[in-house]
């Protein structure tokens, strides 16, 4: 008998009853009543044994659309084949992908974001109305692999997510190059530092085949984010997109979800509060994606884990940047593969107590026991630093406040770029207009560019600035110009660049009162952001203020724009539904 506010004790799993592996398909297919149900599936290659099988839903990202996904179908059989090896019955389906590298500086690049929730809510469609008891997702290009997370969170079936892999980098004259380096190379040309040949040659050899982005950009990013989230198996993050590795990881993600369902464990059993902070650290650690911050909010509303964007600056107060990866570092993520991938700093950053060892994983098992017999790095590796010689001593991704940012506004600063920065600002009210004006050579030294109506409801969709912000870098101007805007930017874009300033333009934030001249303040180690006129000016110019017209009033677009929360909220659109 237990004493008063003594907590009972906690059942082993021996002593917990047997989950029920089929608890949704057997809704679906058993009984005399669900015939049709099993005819129609019969057609598209059911057994009459398979029936009695757990379902596994693999949620494909596959598509032509974009190299970071053009072989996904392949890796969706074989975590197919790894499924039905453990005795599952798997079952193939597709959802979207768009393309930001295609798409970037366009009217089309507004859909990017939008496409995180039209992923999250169309696998959530499939595997609730097919009644599936467990999901394989398998993502390449930015917006997936959030999108598949934050449905594997809604639904808490048994889950695992398969990063599709980074792609190799391309070679332009002895030197590595990626996508990047081909928006860089549009500056630099139009700067005519480089020939019309110089950048057709690095445009026809940037993206040698299948993979995602190759730098610590968005996609490696939250692919790294993922595993140390404890949603993917052991170095799932750190794989070629072609390799026999990536093939094993599709079986084995495949079969894991089979023992998954057999051990009850679900994804909200892993997404724990501990389990969000280890993957902010790791993304620290690895200098990854502004976009991180945006997705991780996403994710952890989602799952009911209350996180905010002051959470990644408690964490980064006391973990370094270890990582001298692109794009403010020296090395591609093919590279980092090559000596072991995240599983030996992940150890490091354990050993150190900066994770958190007791989150359960995907594997069934604790982080540390996933860790317990990790490698070390090769000695003389230079992409990943030692604890005690940081590359920056605490976080790159540095959250914002002031009279511009009142919820928030999210900056990288390498360090590399200084800490701080003051500039008149040149306003536009669209990353095209800013795109001109880079290019045409108008942009000086101690501009502040101000890039707004670009947020979640204003632009709609929050497009990413990587155009602008490469077109500075390649005309020379990463170290003297600074970038802000309400709107995001791409894992790729480095330089002085604050974004995610919320409230945003659209709604009556400080940014839409900004004008040619006035006098703006980024400050990292003050961590402020601020437009140094009087306050009874900001409050005039509010009070003069118009909200402008939306831009889309029908379609995917307007939808988005009346339902999407802050970016400082992460831009989700289910925050505050009521029936």
């Amino acid at each position: 008998m237990n004493r008063p506010n003594q907590k009972p004790r906690q059942k082993t799993q021996s002593e917990r009853p047997a989950p029920n592996i089929r608890q949704f398909s057997g809704q679906v297919v058993d009984g005399a009543d669900r015939a049709a149900s099993r005819a129609m599936l019969h057609a598209v290659g059911f057994a009459s044994e398979d029936f009695r099988k757990s379902q596994i839903g693999i949620a494909s990202t596959w598509s032509m659309v974009t190299p970071c996904n053009m072989h996904i179908d392949k890796l969706a059989v074989e975590a197919a084949i790894g499924t039905n090896a453990a005795g599952g019955k798997a079952v193939i389906f597709n959802t979207i992908t768009i393309s930001d590298g295609i798409s970037m500086g366009t009217e089309g690049m507004k859909y990017s974001l939008v496409s995180r929730e039209v992923i999250a809510d169309s696998i959530e469609t499939v595997m609730g109305c097919e009644g599936f008891d467990g999901v394989v997702a398998i993502g390449g290009c930015d917006k997936n692999m959030p999108g598949c997370i934050m449905a594997l969170a809604r639904l808490n079936r048994p889950g695992i997510f398969v990063y599709g892999g980074t792609i190799l980098p391309g070679c332009f004259q002895n030197r590595n190059v990626d996508v990047v380096s081909v928006f860089e190379a549009v500056g630099a040309h139009a700067n005519k530092k480089i020939s019309d040949e110089d950048l057709a040659g690095i445009e026809k050899c940037a993206i040698p085949g299948p993979g995602s982005c190759g730098g610590m950009y968005t996609a490696n990013t939250m692919a790294c984010a993922i595993e140390a989230l404890g949603m993917s198996l052991p170095n799932s993050s750190a794989q070629s997109a072609i390799s026999k590795e990536k093939v094993l990881d599709c079986q084995r993600a495949g079969a894991a979800v089979v023992e998954l369902l057999k051990l009850g464990i679900r994804p909200l059993d892993i997404m724990t509060r501990r389990a969000f902070e280890n993957s902010i650290t790791v993304v620290i650690a690895l200098g990854g994606s502004t976009n991180a911050v945006l997705h991780l909010l996403a994710m952890a509303h989602s799952a009911g884990v209350k996180l905010s964007i002051d959470d990644f600056t408690k964490i980064g107060k006391r973990v370094p940047v270890l990582a001298d990866l692109k794009p403010s570092g020296r090395f591609v993520m093919a590279e980092l593969v090559a000596i072991g991938g995240i599983v030996p700093l992940m150890k490091t950053l354990l050993d150190a107590g900066l994770l958190h060892g007791d989150c359960l994983t995907v594997t069934g098992k604790t982080l540390a026991e996933n860790l317990k017999n990790a490698p070390s790095y090769p000695v003389g590796q230079e992409i990943i630093r030692p604890l005690n010689n940081p590359i920056k001593a605490n976080s790159h991704l540095v959250v914002l406040y002031g009279n511009l940012a009142p919820t928030g506004a999210v900056a990288k600063i390498s360090g590399k770029e200084g800490l701080e920065f003051t500039g008149k600002a040149r306003v536009f009210n669209s990353e095209e207009a800013a795109m001109k004006k880079i290019l045409d050579g108008s942009i000086k030294k101690s501009d502040v560019i101000v890039i707004r109506n670009e947020g979640p409801r204003g632009g709609p969709g929050m497009r990413e600035m990587l155009g602008p912000t490469s077109a500075v870098m390649g005309r020379g101007l990463g170290k003297d110009v600074a970038l802000i805007t309400d709107g995001r930017f791409s894992g790729g874009s480095h330089g002085f660049v604050v974004g995610h300033i919320s409230p945003e333009s659209y709604v009556g934030g400080p940014l839409a009162i900004v004008k040619n001249g006035d006098s703006i303040t980024i400050d990292a180690r003050k961590q402020t952001l601020n437009l140094n006129i009087p306050a009874t000016e900001i409050k005039a110019r509010l009070k003069a203020w118009k909200k402008p017209k939306p831009h889309y009033t029908k379609g995917v677009l307007a939808k988005y724009a009346t339902q999407v929360s802050s970016a400082h909220l992460g831009a989700v659109t289910d925050l505050n539904l009521s029936v």
